[in-house]
């Protein structure tokens, strides 16, 4: 389906849990700008949530100028440099494909990096190297501690903290419930995760220059504002966070909008007749 016929309203519904009512796009943005950082959590193949996180985007740039910044799961901190060279035109969109290693369905995001690029925005690669996530995973969170100080400039500091209560049984669940030293270990790399977006979105938003940042994650990451969100919290608990989970859900029609308003601020269902990215 055309990009143009995803974007029309009738493909999403957004919901306030403030006012307890569906609201418009241009009600969404207009109360996501007084917020210092906003998280949109989406699932990575919802192609209407794709769109919208774009005029999201779009919209607070118009009320924030340059002091609009975009975070991305999508980009890990160790090509932050490969993505600012492309960014100022240094290198070519090649380069950037075969340098930045971003993901499969980059197409999904494209639009956002090209944005910013016409009108000079920064990026932020907020993600923790996928070797580190992997060694966390293999040796435990401890093992972060042997390495060395270059690659740690590259992680949240340590020591990590792994959130427990709600976030892990979510997690657990997530794994089929069966707790042991292997699905604790993938849990501590799922920290690692959270806290190196956490840690450099709270860098960024301290920087005089930046007025908002917008942040793309998956939605897991940040329901009921737990993982990255509360790892925020912990590094910046003066900055005013909102976030929103999108979702694509056969109740379209009908939603019943209190099963999920402890998710998000703002709750986003998308028409699940439009077929996923990928």
């Amino acid at each position: 389906m055309p990009m143009a016929m995803m974007a029309q309203e009738d493909r999403y519904k957004i919901y306030s849990v403030k006012l307890g009512k569906e609201i418009t796009l241009a009600e969404l943005t207009a109360d996501l700008v007084h917020a210092e950082v906003v998280f949109f959590g989406e699932e990575h193949s919802d192609s209407v949530a794709h769109v919208l996180q774009l005029e999201v985007f779009k919209a607070l740039h118009g009320l924030h100028g340059n002091g609009l910044s975009l975070s991305m799961e999508m980009f890990q901190t160790d090509v932050q440099l490969v993505l600012d060279e492309y960014l100022t035109g240094q290198v070519t969109e090649k380069n950037l494909n075969a340098d930045a290693r971003p993901w499969k369905n980059y197409k999904d995001y494209r639009p956002l990096v090209e944005y910013a690029k016409e009108n000079v925005l920064h990026v932020l690669a907020a993600n923790a190297p996928s070797r580190y996530t992997n060694r966390v995973t293999r040796n435990g969170i401890e093992s972060l501690e042997e390495l060395p100080k270059e690659a740690k400039k590259l992680i949240a500091p340590l020591p990590i903290d792994t959130l427990t209560g709600r976030y892990y049984e979510k997690f657990n669940a997530l794994l089929g419930g069966h707790e042991g030293m292997g699905n604790m270990k993938i849990y501590q790399s799922q920290n690692l995760w959270d806290a190196t977006m956490a840690w450099n979105i709270a860098r960024l938003a301290k920087k005089s220059s930046v007025k908002q940042v917008l942040h793309l994650n998956g939605r897991f990451h940040s329901d009921e504002k737990l993982g990255t969100y509360a790892q925020l919290q912990r590094y910046a608990k003066r900055l005013k966070l909102l976030n929103i989970s999108a979702f694509s859900h056969e109740s379209f029609s009908k939603p019943d909008w209190a099963a999920w308003q402890h998710l998000a601020d703002f709750i986003i269902i998308t028409d699940p007749s439009v077929g996923k990215s990928f």
